[in-house]
Parts: C-alpha cells; sequence; structure tokens
C-alpha cells in the first residue's frame, strides 16, 4: 500500500487555512453579554428587578429569548441556536442549587480542557477503537519503513498500539485539546514510547513530510482536509480516514472495521 520511503522534509511554508477566522465561542460570549445589556436595560425602563427565584427564572427566560434572536442574525450552525436560549436560564437553574463556585468552574475548566478548539474546528474528541486499530495496521507496510501522523491524535492510544504492531514506521501525533495532549505525553514518557505527539493544530502542518496521514475528525472538517491533502501530500502518499468520508471523492478503497465503521483509504 506504500509507496517508497522518502525523507521527511521541513517546509517554510505552510498551506491556507480552510477555515473560516471567526471564533464561534467569543461571538457567542460576545452575544449573551448583548442579551444581558439589552435586558437590564428593559429592567431599567421597567423599573423592576428580580424578587425572587421565580423572577429570576422570567428574566433569564427573556434572555434567552433575546439572545436566540440576535443569534439568528449571525447565521451560526444550527444546534448553537437552543445553546443560545438555554444558556441564562440552565445558569439561573444551577445557581439554585447552592453548589460553591468553584464547583462549576472546575467544572468549565475539565470540559474545556478536553474539548478545546471543538467550536473553532468542529472536531470532537473521537478515540479509534481496537478493531479500527487492527485493521490500520493491516494497510501498513511490514518491511519497508514510512512515516505515520494521526491527526487530532487524542490520549495516544492507536499511536502507542500502532508502534507496536508495525515498529518499524516513525510515528507522529497532534492534539490541539489540553488535557488528551498532556495524558498523551505522559504515557509516551512512562513506556518509553517511540512516537511523538506535538500540542498544536494540523492544520498548521505540512502534511508532504508523512507517508501515511490517518484522521479520525468529523464530517464538517473533511472537506477542508482533503483540499490541505492535495495541496501538500506526495504522489502515492496516503490518506486515510476512519468512518468519515470526503463528500464528491470517493475512496480508492476501504477496509471493513467492524459492523458500523470503515476505514477509507485515499491514494494521492
Amino acid at each position: 500500500m506504500l509507496p517508497a520511503p522518502s525523507p521527511e522534509r521541513a517546509s517554510g511554508t505552510q498551506g491556507a487555512r480552510a477555515y473560516s477566522a471567526r471564533v464561534p465561542l467569543f461571538e457567542a460570549a460576545a452575544l449573551q453579554i448583548g442579551a444581558c445589556v439589552l435586558v437590564l436595560a428593559l429592567s431599567a425602563v421597567l423599573r423592576t428587578a428580580p424578587a425572587d427565584d421565580a423572577d429570576a427564572m422570567g428574566w433569564a427566560l427573556a434572555q434567552g429569548i433575546v439572545a436566540l434572536r440576535l443569534a439568528r442574525g449571525l447565521q451560526p450552525d444550527p444546534w448553537w441556536l437552543p445553546m443560545h436560549a438555554l444558556f441564562a436560564p440552565a445558569l439561573v437553574w444551577t445557581l439554585g442549587w447552592g453548589l460553591p463556585p468553584l464547583y462549576p468552574f472546575a467544572a468549565f475548566c475539565l470540559l474545556a480542557s478536553l474539548y478545546w478548539g471543538t467550536c473553532r474546528t468542529r472536531v470532537p474528541l473521537f478515540l479509534s477503537s481496537r478493531s479500527a486499530i487492527q485493521a490500520l495496521a493491516e494497510l501498513l507496510s511490514r518491511d519497508q519503513g514510512f512515516a505515520f501522523i494521526d491527526l487530532g491524535s487524542g490520549l495516544g492510544g492507536l499511536l502507542q498500539r500502532i508502534a507496536r504492531a508495525r515498529p518499524q514506521g516513525r510515528y507522529y501525533g497532534i492534539e490541539s485539546a489540553p488535557l488528551p495532549y498532556l495524558i498523551a505525553r505522559l504515557r509516551a514518557v512512562l513506556a518509553r514510547s517511540p512516537w511523538r505527539i506535538s500540542f498544536g493544530d494540523y492544520r498548521d502542518l505540512d502534511l508532504a513530510r508523512y507517508d501515511v496521514v490517518y484522521a479520525y475528525l468529523s464530517p464538517a472538517a473533511m472537506a477542508d482536509l482533503w483540499n490541505q491533502a492535495r495541496r501538500e501530500m506526495r504522489a502515492g502518499s496516503l490518506l486515510i480516514s476512519n468512518s468519515f468520508g470526503i463528500p464528491g471523492v470517493p475512496p480508492t478503497s476501504s477496509l471493513a472495521v467492524d459492523a458500523h465503521g470503515r476505514l477509507l483509504v485515499w491514494r494521492m
């Protein structure tokens, strides 16, 4: 399946970013602040203020309605709309539990460390199954060396297992979420693994450095990944996607993983 091995080469240029420069998380925060200001202004005009929990929830629902109306003007992804509408009511509801402020802050930090960048890249944390790793190993050479990278390498489980199955390869990963990256680095150090993982955005990489590019991303990211691959990957190299296809581009081949998933392969 693999082309003749070629040395990795550094590149002083980077492919243009395919994603929009908009950051939905910042837009969402600004939108909620704007909705809050409008509701507070309405409260001042009416000379009313929340007197009890029921009143507070009523004003929170009002903010949700205003936020929803403002959000429609920004034309976000559809799943943002209920989040805008329910954010303030959910906040008032959870405050009614009487939990110390440290608890929700800690929950926020944990979720942010796991899903950092998801709202921007639209790629959640997916972990490759053991059956997918076994199927991937069948696609890799048993004889010649090659450079392999896992785009969004998560906790490092795939790199650890695939490096054990095909030790002749050179293995790399990149992860943009802080907690999975730290866990993967720790696993690599403790196991003295030969693979390397970097913290960052795979869109900043030069994919020409690798013979095999593996991705378990999301449908929203595949078209942009294909554009980057066409710009940067060398002839004969392989792009392998777990489960998610590229719109309008049939794979060169595919391999069943289990009853529900497949590895899709494109030879560049």
